[in-house]
């Protein structure tokens, strides 16, 4: 493995990575996703203690208690709600929606290339 060509990678994807994810509009799009998807629960919780709401409370601490539940897919629900908001709210964002659209065609080009990366190797083995 070469190890000289892999700093400037690694510094160009953490860049990369934290400007598409600190950017502003991006940031309030995952909260209001997060809000739609989680925050609500903690929301209800909150009030339901303090009115003393059993049966609320019992509603939203169910919620919660399956969101931290191993594999649930509500990080992943949160994620494209945000894209989804983001594409609503802010069509004229150009540079993040194509941020966006590049990472998104290189994760198919990289699954692409373990696919065929894992066919010569089931090839190599059924020889």
């Amino acid at each position: 493995m070469n190890f000289k060509n892999l700093k400037p990678k690694i510094k160009y994807w953490v860049k990369t990575v934290l400007e598409f994810i600190l950017n502003p509009r991006l940031l309030l799009c995952f909260g209001l996703a997060w809000l739609i998807t989680n925050g609500w629960a903690y929301i209800t919780t909150a009030i339901a203690v303090w009115l003393n709401i059993g049966w609320l409370g019992a509603v939203a601490g169910g919620y919660l208690a399956a969101l931290w539940i191993p594999f649930t897919p509500e990080k992943i629900i949160t994620v494209i709600i945000a894209i989804f908001l983001l594409k609503l709210l802010f069509p004229k964002d150009k540079k993040t929606l194509e941020k966006l659209h590049n990472m998104k065609e290189k994760a198919k080009t990289e699954i692409k290339k373990l696919k065929l990366k894992h066919k010569e190797k089931k090839d190599l083995r059924n020889k």
